[in-house]
């Protein structure tokens, strides 16, 4: 792609979702949700691949039934309120229209059956993109509007996430699909405590972010897409093998690893809300994504790839990529548990 092509499409996914932060006016923000989906776009069809193309297709028909839902709950409630700030969501029609439209826009449950088919068809680059930078609008209006929102649609959003987000991936062999629903687990988690703690949901939402870039990025490193593939990694660098193992086991959420403070800090206050179901619910659920990061753990340090291989077997040379945002990414997914206090300061 042209360079100064890129830098515009790039500058407009900044422009959407830095609209969408600032903005209190219902139109400027769906405003700003739109150019940030008019501007991953090109980016996504740039491989000029039929699934790439399927995938566009099916992530641009769904955005703009997102947004049109968006445009349609924030104009439902000008209506009756005759306000188009976004604090003033006094109509519980358009709160929950709008709760729908954003899950679809991220990929919650049961509005998720888009995301593991759009992130097959991408290379992993523009998944990277599609798994961490889009999700941040959405989350700032989530963020700005959870005091208003329905708990217990959060809920049921969340706890059907968490299950379906680590049932989908147990019989995967794709690393993108396993990603996508690794993706909505993580997702889950953040929706599930968004009314009671919106500053637990941030915490979620940076660490989700800085963990899913370590994995996409030691992916791209090793130019893996299939778990079969990822078995060569051991031959190529021992040392981001190593850092594969436990970024996958701190996407895992054990201690004592990064991943494990999100989920600790959430069920702790689920439990001081009285909501102790739920919280075992969504425990014993984390078990299905635990068993497919252990199995991809398995894959990655403890086999070697078959030897009639049906692949071209790759050499160990010097890496050609700049490594600054993998190491830096990849030392946060592991080592970050003892500041919990710290973070949980930064973002009260």
């Amino acid at each position: 792609m042209n360079p100064l092509v890129l830098s515009i499409l790039i500058s407009s996914l900044g422009l959407g979702t830095t609209i969408t932060f600032i903005g209190s006016h219902w139109l400027l923000i769906w405003m700003g949700l739109e150019i940030n989906t008019m501007a991953i776009i090109p980016l996504m069809i740039q491989q000029q691949h039929p699934r790439a193309v399927e995938a566009t297709t099916k992530y641009f028909l769904t955005q703009a039934t997102a947004s049109a839902l968006l445009l349609f709950a924030g104009t439902t409630n000008a209506w009756t309120t005759g306000q188009w700030d976004i604090t003033e969501m006094m109509n519980p029609t358009s709160a929950t229209l709008i709760t729908i439209a954003l899950a679809l826009k991220i990929g919650l449950a049961p509005m998720h059956f888009w995301l593991p088919e759009v992130l097959q068809g991408l290379n992993l680059i523009t998944g990277l993109v599609m798994s961490t930078w889009q999700k941040l609008a959405p989350f700032a209006i989530l963020l700005q509007l959870h005091h208003l929102l329905n708990p217990h649609l959060l809920m049921l959003f969340g706890i059907l996430s968490i299950i379906i987000g680590g049932w989908g991936g147990l019989n995967q062999t794709q690393l993108r699909k396993i990603l996508a629903y690794s993706s909505i687990a993580h997702l889950g988690w953040m929706v599930t405590i968004l009314h009671f703690a919106p500053n637990l949901t941030t915490l979620n939402l940076i660490l989700y972010i800085t963990l899913t870039t370590s994995m996409f990025l030691l992916f791209n490193t090793f130019n893996s897409t299939k778990i079969n593939s990822i078995a060569l990694s051991t031959t190529k660098s021992p040392l981001l093998t190593i850092i594969t193992l436990t970024t996958l086991l701190s996407l895992g959420g054990l201690p004592p690893l990064t991943g494990f403070m999100p989920k600790w800090l959430i069920l702790q206050e689920l439990t001081k809300q009285d909501l102790m179901i739920p919280a075992t619910i969504m425990a014993m659920a984390t078990l299905l994504s635990l068993f497919f990061y252990l199995r991809l753990c398995y894959v990655t340090t403890l086999t070697l790839s078959p030897n009639p291989m049906t692949h071209m077997t790759t050499w160990r040379t010097k890496p050609t990529q700049p490594n600054l945002i993998l190491t830096s990414t990849a030392s946060i997914s592991i080592l970050l548990l003892p500041l919990t206090p710290s973070m949980l300061m930064l973002v009260s």
